[in-house]
């Protein structure tokens, strides 16, 4: 067994250069023992835990889809927006959502309170996660993004 305490747990700071996109968050799952983020391929779990706090009028990360990784949010406090491919929605203390692989997502605060969520996540050990706003893809286990442009299977290949 492995146990912490929320509170013996850091909190990193997330953000992009103009603090569009910009979060504190506690990985859980890393402080019971998983070594990255990166899925059971790099010793992680089976799955993520993480507790996020957004500050006001801040936005989580671009939207964005996963190709294989399920996500559950579990709102803990405060209000705002989510983003998903049937549109916008209110978001708000005791919500519940679950984004299966495929399905575009985003949460935003528009409020002038932090907006606190638990996300767990299956962590699978590959990961292809799309941004349909901005054309981009990144890949996991790399870590890396790109812009792809589409070519023929045997180009260069013969």
């Amino acid at each position: 067994m492995r146990r912490k305490k929320l509170i013996e747990i850091s909190e990193e700071e997330r953000n992009s250069p103009n603090k569009t996109y910009h979060l504190f968050r506690k990985h859980i799952s890393v402080a019971l023992g998983s070594y990255s983020n990166k899925g059971t391929l790099d010793g992680g779990h089976p799955f993520d835990v993480e507790l996020v706090r957004m500050p006001p009028k801040a936005t989580n990360f671009p939207y964005h889809a996963h190709a294989a990784q399920w996500e559950l949010y579990l709102i803990i406090s405060g209000n705002g927006i989510i983003r998903s491919d049937g549109g916008e929605d209110t978001l708000e203390a005791g919500d519940n959502i679950i984004f299966p692989p495929g399905e575009a997502h985003q949460i935003i605060n528009m409020s002038n309170e932090d907006l606190v969520y638990y996300v767990i996540a299956d962590n699978p050990q590959v990961d292809v996660t799309n941004y349909p706003d901005t054309n981009k893809w990144a890949v996991k286990p790399a870590m890396k993004c790109f812009r792809i442009k589409e070519t023929e299977y045997y180009e260069k290949e013969d």
